[in-house]
């Protein structure tokens, strides 16, 4: 049976916004006489939740509250979550470049983090230098850093500069170094921050690879944070959520994807309830409402495997009587480069719509689209007549990759029949050839 490499109890961390330190002399003074008589901390009683979207009334903030989690020897341990969500706070703490409020901390091995770009090195310094400086730091011996240095130079392909002051490297080369020197030099626990998403596609694959190894082969654990999910899902065993410095679920990669997806729900980037987002004369229709549904539970969801099915409700308010209705969705890059249109006239559906509340619905099966972000575009119009009401990038959609290898499917650039579209009853199915 695995033993515990790390074990977290009831892990909390405060900060003071705006300031630097506990702020005031009066605030030192205060807890500093709350020690003397054995008394609680006065200002652990007051702060907010980490919600970094809505304005607060206190000045202290719980980066992280009351985390509890095991790792035992040789898992991966992937940990996930929205920007703020206390995913970096929470590794800091394990790597020891800061304390937590209250709780503790019991890790046994030799932890090496990669938590930013430059950590844990001198500008100065040349790369060679930095190779043997962080393996001081890390208690290794002379002798066997140099067992390491060829493999650690050739994993990071900088070796013309490295006689180089590091300052002078590129923020790739940087890293490339960086985590070349926490992979080889042997620690007990990896700990690995965002920062290999500012690597190439080449390395970032080759990280992975070696973090993989390193598991599996030397029996050495990994926390791992990043925001490609499909890269935790290949990578990780276990999986970890976070959510405003709060600990949401803990379980198997597999489920705690699943659980940070569902609960994904701020799909939609913008209020349609605002005007100010809407075009077109509006004259007939609004629309209220775009969802993204997990086909099997109907769920609320932003991210989705490859190959998934998916399924997409346009509600639309229909202020009087619209004859020759069109409704579709663009679907374009994150760089808004329209990619594929859905529209409910090349589907060979058409008809008016009475006034009142109405539902168009699209069923996309096996998702064609490869990983990446995609903005969804509704609009509705009268067929023949410039958009009634559209909404631009209305909701941001995230496709990953099932495993290693993916479903690789490709797709007409500017129209993909092979969804199934639900319209209103009084719409009849029309030939278009």
């Amino acid at each position: 049976m695995s033993k515990t490499v790390i074990k977290v109890e009831n892990i909390s961390k405060q900060y003071r916004l705006g300031e630097i330190g506990t702020g005031t002399l009066s605030h030192d003074l205060n807890r500093w006489w709350a020690k003397v008589r054995g008394k609680e901390d006065p200002f652990l009683k007051i702060g907010e939740t980490n919600d970094r979207t809505q304005k607060g009334n206190s000045d202290y903030v719980w980066a992280l509250k009351d985390i509890n989690f095991e790792v035992k020897q040789g898992e991966v341990l992937g940990i996930i979550g929205r920007n703020g969500a206390g995913k970096s706070t929470l590794l800091k703490i394990l790597s020891k470049t800061t304390t937590p409020t209250t709780g503790s901390i019991k890790v046994k091995g030799r932890i090496a983090s990669l938590l930013e770009v430059g950590t844990g090195f001198h500008p100065e310094l040349s790369g060679r230098d930095n190779i043997f400086l962080n393996g001081a730091i890390l208690g290794m011996s002379k002798q066997e850093i140099k067992s390491k240095f060829d493999e650690i130079v050739d994993f990071s392909g900088v070796e013309r500069y490295l006689d180089t002051p590091v300052k002078r490297y590129s923020s790739g080369m940087y890293v490339r170094l960086a985590f070349a020197v926490a992979a080889h030099l042997e620690p007990d626990i990896l700990i690995v921050d965002e920062v290999l998403a500012v690597g190439d596609a080449e390395f970032q694959k080759k990280c992975l690879g070696k973090m993989k190894d390193v598991s599996v082969n030397d029996g050495r654990t990994v926390l791992f944070v990043s925001h490609n999910l499909s890269a935790v899902k290949e990578l990780c065993d276990k999986g970890i959520v976070m959510e405003n410095g709060q600990l949401v679920a803990s379980s198997s990669v597999s489920e705690a994807l699943s659980f940070y997806s569902l609960n994904n729900t701020g799909s939609t980037l913008k209020d349609l309830n605002n005007p100010k987002f809407h075009s077109g004369a509006s004259q007939y229709s609004q629309i209220i409402n775009l969802n993204v549904l997990d086909t099997v539970t109907l769920e609320k969801k932003t991210t989705f495997l490859m190959g998934d099915d998916i399924l997409i409700k346009v509600q639309l308010k229909i202020k009087k009587q619209m004859p020759n209705v069109e409704v579709g969705i663009k679907l374009s890059s994150i760089n808004g480069v329209a990619l594929s249109y859905f529209v409910s006239d090349w589907e060979g559906l058409s008809g008016s719509l009475e006034q009142g509340l109405h539902e168009f619905s699209i069923k996309i099966p096996q998702i064609p689209f490869l990983p990446g972000k995609y903005f969804l575009s509704p609009w509705v119009l009268i067929k023949g007549h410039a958009s009634d009401d559209s909404v631009q990038e209305a909701v941001l959609l995230e496709i990953i990759q099932d495993d290693i290898n993916g479903h690789m499917a490709y797709f007409d650039k500017y129209a993909y029949s092979g969804c199934e579209v639900y319209l209103p009853s009084s719409w009849e199915k029309v030939n278009n050839n």
